[in-house]
């Protein structure tokens, strides 16, 4: 007989109790289900199931052998859904979560694309920039950028951008570029509030000496295209992403303030839920976002 059969019938007996409601459970007659299990026991050659008039339970051997018994049925249901998801067509409510800045400039952009691909998932697209708890807040991925702070989560990397301190060529004019790290007390800076420690700029020096600066900021912005738009507008320095500022770079409205310091680097990255298989909206959304971001980063945007 069919090993998988017999340990289905044998576990099913247990969680029901009896023969009777196993045989229902398993759409099967009731001596079908007893011929499962005394097959199963003669073939380990032991008694698993202590058998009364009044009710069947497991025995000290059969309570041990029905724990790896119910592993492998659990296991091999999965195995199953996952080939049956993996064929089926991508569909259903996809919940996302982004960082504003990336999502309005980058990511709105595409889902149009990727809606007309995929006719049968409809998205729902959160824009904060706050930390996110995907499952327990119900979200089926996020796109984050800079370093995972969540290592239980699965990830798969998008590209990246890179972050410099930028101002416009007005103010440059009238305050003067600074030529080092230190030269920045002296300035203007623009900070974005929803970071921690917004007030601290965490630099490497061209020695590479890791360095904060702590000056109050001017002004003060949870959003950074509005940060954007004050360097833009000439009243300071700000810190920011390439894919917010490279289109305002491109076009000569801002410029790097220090060229000669190193460059700082951050993945972004397509971040889910673990498991032992994705679903397939989700493995078809992030294919798309690799797909779409393939030739972008760190400054191209």
């Amino acid at each position: 007989m069919d090993r998988l059969t017999e340990m289905e019938a044998f576990a099913t007996v247990v969680d029901q109790g009896g023969f009777t409601d196993a045989a229902k459970k398993m759409g099967i007659s009731k001596s079908a289900v007893s011929k499962h299990v005394s097959s199963l026991e003669a073939r380990l050659g032991a008694r698993l199931l202590n058998r009364t008039t009044r009710r069947v339970s497991p025995t000290e051997i059969g309570l041990a052998y029905y724990d790896r018994a119910r592993r492998v049925l659990n296991d091999a249901g999965e195995a199953d859904a996952l080939v049956t998801s993996m064929q089926s067509a991508p569909s259903g409510l996809l919940r996302i979560s982004v960082a504003t800045d990336f999502g309005v400039n980058h990511l709105s952009p595409v889902l149009g694309d990727f809606l007309s691909e995929f006719p049968d998932i409809t998205v729902n697209m959160a824009l904060n920039n706050r930390y996110v708890e995907l499952i327990s807040e119900g979200f089926d991925m996020a796109v984050r950028i800079g370093e995972l702070e969540d290592s239980t989560l699965r990830a798969r990397k998008l590209t990246d951008t890179t972050k410099r301190m930028i101002a416009s060529p007005a103010y440059f004019e009238q305050y003067g570029r600074p030529e080092k790290i230190d030269d920045l007390n002296e300035h203007k800076l623009l900070h974005y509030s929803n970071q921690a420690n917004s007030a601290v700029w965490k630099l490497t020096a061209p020695s590479g000496e890791k360095r904060q600066v702590r000056t109050a900021g001017w002004l003060t912005v949870n959003d950074g295209q509005s940060l954007l738009n004050a360097c833009i507008g000439g009243l300071g320095i700000a810190y920011l992403p390439s894919f917010l500022y490279a289109e305002a770079m491109r076009e000569g409205l801002v410029e790097v303030a220090i060229p000669d310091l190193p460059v700082e680097t951050q993945g972004i990255y397509a971040v889910y839920p673990p498991g032992r298989f994705t679903q397939p909206k989700v493995r078809a959304f992030i294919d798309f976002l690799a797909h779409a971001f393939a030739d972008k980063g760190p400054d191209i945007w």
